[in-house]
């Protein structure tokens, strides 16, 4: 009697189990075959998707780009105000830092180089002197201007001059980024002690500190941010310093060119370190996890909610993307975009506030480099965004740009691919 009734419910399981199945593979069969729907759902379908349309949902902030806070377009504005003598190189503006508003007015710092003859290129940086710059951020000073509009400027003059010889910078400082910390201004730069292109574009990092932006500025007369060990990725290069404030430190971001390999154009890569500190002369940690992005020619960073985002301009395999970290070191991208403006100092009125909540930018000025043909020549621009929360500018949110024929055909073949071509051409022939 026992064995006929563990048979019975053995069966009775076995069917169960086979209609089971038999349920499951007929629900299983319509939802692999049901069409994705006209209208996307605002939420993520519970069906199975590609890894693509996945990636919609997980990666980014919105579905569609005009609907995603950290995708934007990028409209460009000449300025007013700057004289470049013609455009023949002698004057050279660039490398911006990040726009501030103080005393009724916006205030940035640049790199400015005056010098009675143009760079005559890294490649021929031997033949550099005192008065011969190398290249185009040789020889020059970190100047300012000032505008009560952002659309016209009023250049007033050298903030931080080089210093004596042999005190780091005394060949040339540029590349400035502007801090404002619990009352009291800084300036970190580029402090370079030899001609660019001698044996690269080595230097380290400076500072200078004033109780008002319009100065007077007092060095440190320090490295702030000292080169990694040999063979570390930035034992050599630590470019484009610029800080922000979070937890009550200073977070400042840098550059390194690394990996440099003769055999390839471009011999080097391009990636992004953090460093932190308490106090804004340091002494300033580097991050364990460095490099914390894995592109980007320049540093150009804000406060977005409670994390931070950056701007991806050129370079590496992640370039022309905006990226954002809500812990403010593990960087995701959150949209694809293009015509990122280069060496980008944007308006942050937030980036030194300690913000829990940023809401994001929408304007600042960047650089043009090959002003007039000439690749030693670089002008200031304005550039205008939406990658904001404030705001919602849907002419900024369009999908792409139109480029004339005229645009694509000054991207043509150099003589050497005009060769290779004609020899494939002839060697159907044979």
């Amino acid at each position: 009697m026992k064995n006929i009734f563990l048979i019975t419910i053995g069966f009775v399981l076995y069917i169960g189990q086979i209609q089971a199945q038999e349920k499951n593979g007929k629900e299983k069969s319509q939802v692999t075959t049901e069409e994705f729907p006209y209208f996307i759902p605002k939420e993520k379908p519970n069906r199975p998707l590609s890894a693509a349309v996945a990636r919609n949902y997980d990666a980014y902030e919105a579905i569609r780009p005009e609907q995603n806070e950290l995708y934007t377009q990028f409209k460009y504005t000449e300025l007013k105000g700057f004289d470049y003598n013609g455009g023949d190189g002698t004057i050279t503006r660039r490398d911006p830092s990040k726009v501030i508003f103080e005393n009724g007015k916006y205030y940035v710092w640049y790199t400015g180089r005056k010098t009675a003859v143009k760079a005559v290129g890294m490649s021929r940086a031997k033949e550099a002197t005192d008065v011969i710059p190398s290249s185009d951020w040789d020889l020059a000073d970190i100047w300012y201007a000032t505008s009560k509009d952002g659309f016209t400027w009023e250049e007033q003059g050298i903030a931080v001059a080089r210093p004596p010889k042999p005190q780091a910078g005394w060949r040339s400082v540029t590349t400035s980024a502007i801090l404002k910390f619990k009352g009291k201004y800084y300036l970190y730069y580029q402090a370079f002690m030899e001609a660019s292109g001698l044996r690269g574009d080595f230097c380290p990092v400076a500072v200078s500190y004033a109780d008002s932006p319009d100065g007077p500025w007092t060095s440190a007369n320090k490295v702030v941010i000292p080169n990694g060990p040999e063979g570390s990725w930035d034992q050599y290069s630590i470019h484009d310093p610029y800080p922000l404030v979070h937890d009550g430190k200073i977070y400042l971001y840098y550059k390194g060119d690394f990996d440099k390999k003769p055999e390839l154009n471009p011999s080097k890569i391009r990636m992004q370190g953090l460093a932190i500190a308490d106090n804004p002369l340091g002494p300033f940690t580097k991050h364990p996890l460095n490099p914390v992005l894995n592109s980007g020619h320049e540093t150009t960073l804000f406060p977005y909610k409670e994390g931070v985002a950056a701007l991806i301009i050129k370079d590496g395999m992640e370039h022309n993307t905006i990226q954002y970290a809500k812990d403010w070191v593990n960087f995701e991208i959150a949209s694809i975009t293009e015509l990122l403006p280069v060496a980008a100092g944007p308006f942050i009125p937030d980036a030194f506030t300690d913000t829990k909540n940023g809401r994001g930018i929408t304007w600042g000025i960047s650089h043009f480099i090959n002003a007039g043909g000439d690749w030693n020549h670089t002008i200031l621009a304005r550039f205008d965004c939406d990658l904001s929360q404030t705001i919602d500018d849907q002419q900024m949110k369009e999908h792409h740009y139109n480029y004339s024929p005229e645009f694509h055909y000054t991207h043509k073949l150099s003589e050497k691919q005009l060769e290779r071509i004609q020899q494939q051409t002839d060697n159907l022939k044979n």
